[in-house]
């Protein structure tokens, strides 16, 4: 990970320990405030609970946590389900280099490609992972349909233009 080249003042990006989920869970309450500030929102809770439990893995940065990187795989490939960063922590890279962290452990796995769905006319959403080399899909695979399926009957699609976005990482490297 990027533990011992962060540029000064970039906190670490490790693993989640479990017991940092419910700070987790701050943290993107925190975090979806600037959506309400925009006029999206409020976001369907999410009714199974811990869905940090469920996932492939979460990266964290800094102890305590700034941000987060929750992935799951999906259609055989990493897929980022949610990043958050609390925003007195924003504008500072922590996002990128989550992002940063979750390419390197995707392509550490063997996966090829990186997916997300997100919110197209938000600055710090598409236009922030285009930034980064994630590009529209225009085709969904079945279980990248099943989430944007689900993020319209639960209402997210009534907030603004959604889509789904994908990085091409290329072969694993050896």
């Amino acid at each position: 990970m990027h533990a011992e080249t962060e540029p000064e003042g970039r906190p670490e990006i490790r693993k989640a320990r479990p017991d940092e989920y419910a700070r987790l869970r701050e943290i993107e309450l925190e975090s979806e405030v600037l959506f309400t500030e925009i006029g999206i929102g409020p976001f369907a809770p999410d009714p199974e609970g811990d869905h940090f439990g469920r996932a492939s893995v979460v990266f964290v940065a800094g102890d305590p946590p700034l941000g987060f990187a929750m992935v799951e795989v999906v259609d055989g490939a990493a897929h980022v389900w949610q990043l958050s960063v609390l925003p007195s922590a924003g504008r500072r890279g922590i996002g990128t280099a989550l992002m940063e962290t979750v390419a390197d452990w995707a392509r550490a796995g063997g996966f090829e490609v990186v997916t997300l769905t997100t919110f197209r006319d938000v600055a710090w959403n598409a236009p922030f992972y285009a930034k980064l080399g994630f590009e529209p899909v225009e085709i969904l695979t079945p279980e990248l349909e099943a989430i944007r399926r689900h993020e319209r009957d639960i209402g997210d699609d009534d907030f603004g233009p959604r889509l789904a976005m994908r990085k091409d990482l290329g072969p694993a490297r050896s």
